[in-house]
């Protein structure tokens, strides 16, 4: 049962806080050693779940004021739980570093101005 009483507010915390733990995670180290580190790469995956899952209950009208990509965030989150068997794990790592910090600064954005 989903659990509805968490806010849009919360949520884009919960993603914040699940784009840091990548930070930490992959903090210091190199593509090489986080393609060949399998406990690494469920870690990481399992924070874009998170986010994937958090901006699902983040209110649509919130969400359309900002130019970005959203049905990726929950496309990607679609993906890792059901084609699971077909990601790249090097572009999980191009999305850790092209993407996040992005997405980070919008959510970030958002909270300022929304909340």
């Amino acid at each position: 049962m989903r659990d509805s009483s968490i806010t849009g507010k919360e949520r884009l915390e919960h993603i914040l806080k699940a784009i840091a733990d990548i930070g930490t995670f992959i903090k210091d180290v190199s593509k090489e050693s986080y393609l060949n580190d399998p406990v690494l790469i469920n870690a990481t995956l399992f924070q874009f779940a998170i986010i994937g899952e958090a901006i699902i209950y983040v209110d649509d009208d919130v969400l359309d004021k900002y130019t970005y990509p959203w049905h990726q965030v929950r496309g990607f989150r679609n993906f890792i739980l059901h084609e699971y068997h077909a990601i790249e794990f090097r572009i999980v790592w191009q999305a850790i570093q092209n993407d996040l910090p992005e997405l980070k600064n919008i959510v970030e954005q958002i909270l300022t101005n929304e909340f």
